[in-house]
């Protein structure tokens, strides 16, 4: 039997899945392969104290920094949040809850929640603050902390090509969180640009098993912004 999992809007999408205090996962790097439709229509919803995992929390006007300025979101569990002077004023107010792991750990935690693994132990933070109360192991002369699977109630995330089954294919940068992410969620929706029939996708080129995703939108034609535009001249 045909299965078509594509909604007509985000609206659409998200509709009967959002509540407060819910944990949402939110793919891409910086602004590069956000699902920065959905994360609009998070905002319109007016949905509030959630928890985002995410690798950053994109910049003051775009992507999750739309969330930070409603102040939909309680915590956030991230690596990299430099970008956006948002946070910086929630967080050193003690109005943002923040959770910072090294960026390998945080990827290997979703990684980890998407195939079911509880906790591992890593030796990355052993000896630093990070290692506080957490426990610490010793494996082979090296200390190791030990680190807990991430799952969320809903993934979002983006992908550059999907079937109407929800295998996804993803392009370049695009490809680092979003994967892990989508597996790590009890209901995953993607955002795609190009939707293509049964069939058409290379399976070897399939990064994302349909089975892993529930509702998509497709985002023909997105705006892609530029976090920090660097140009130079081009030579004679």
């Amino acid at each position: 039997m045909a299965v078509n999992k594509t909604f007509e809007t985000a609206k659409d999408a998200l509709a009967g899945v959002l509540h407060d205090g819910m944990t949402i996962m939110s793919g891409g790097f910086g602004l590069c392969g956000i699902p920065s439709i959905l994360i609009e229509a998070v905002r319109e919803s007016g949905v509030k104290d959630l928890t985002v995992i995410s690798n950053n929390a994109g910049v003051d006007d775009a992507g999750l920094g739309l969330l930070l300025v409603t102040r939909q979101i309680r915590k956030m569990i991230s690596s990299y949040v430099g970008e956006n002077a948002t946070f910086a004023r929630q967080y050193l107010a003690g109005e943002l809850e923040i959770e910072f792991n090294p960026q390998g750990t945080l990827a290997e935690r979703i990684r980890a929640g998407g195939a079911g693994i509880p906790a591992f132990y890593t030796a990355t933070g052993a000896g630093t603050d990070i290692a506080k109360g957490k426990d610490v192991r010793r494996f082979n002369d090296r200390d190791y902390i030990m680190e807990t699977g991430l799952v969320a109630d809903l993934a979002l995330v983006h992908a550059w090509k999907a079937d109407p089954e929800g295998n996804l294919v993803y392009r370049m940068t695009a490809r680092n969180f979003n994967p892990i992410m989508a597996t790590a969620a009890k209901l995953t929706i993607a955002q795609v640009e190009e939707m293509v029939g049964p069939g058409a996708l290379d399976p070897d080129h399939i990064i994302t098993p349909g089975i892993f995703v529930q509702r998509m939108i497709a985002v023909p034609g997105v705006e892609k912004r530029i976090e920090q535009r660097t140009t130079r001249k081009r030579a004679a």
